[in-house]
């Protein structure tokens, strides 16, 4: 907004030195072409305004969404370590659940009993 050197208002007021030097511009035509200059001169201060209030608007969102991002974060990672650390992975535990149903299917199957193998379990 620095570059900007007249203000509506400037546009306005503006007054030009009169000479005759023999054809000039009609006065009235000039004024209507300033007025609508100084219209569109508004327009373009409100939209500026607009754009500036709604970037601070959107900034300030995004900040309260990083603030949420790392407030969850952090939630989450005190939760993950507040949880139980097991030793047995996921694959031991299908193995063992594996052969928990071979033992039980198996031996309603066979009819045999095989409850001294519970070293598998």
């Amino acid at each position: 907004m620095d570059n900007i050197k007249f203000t509506p208002q400037d546009i306005l007021h503006k007054q030009f030195k009169e000479r005759n030097i023999g054809k000039g511009y009609d006065e009235a035509d000039v004024d209507a072409f300033l007025d609508d200059v100084i219209k569109d001169y508004d327009t373009y201060n409100k939209e500026i305004e607009r754009l500036n209030d709604e970037n601070e608007r959107l900034r300030a969102k995004v900040d309260e969404l990083n603030r949420q991002v790392e407030v969850g974060s952090s939630m989450s990672s005190q939760t993950t370590s507040r949880q139980p650390v097991s030793s047995a992975t996921n694959m031991d535990i299908l193995k063992r659940l594996s052969n928990l149903e071979r033992r039980v299917f198996g031996s309603q199957l066979d009819g045999n009993d095989n409850s001294n193998d519970s070293h598998l379990l």
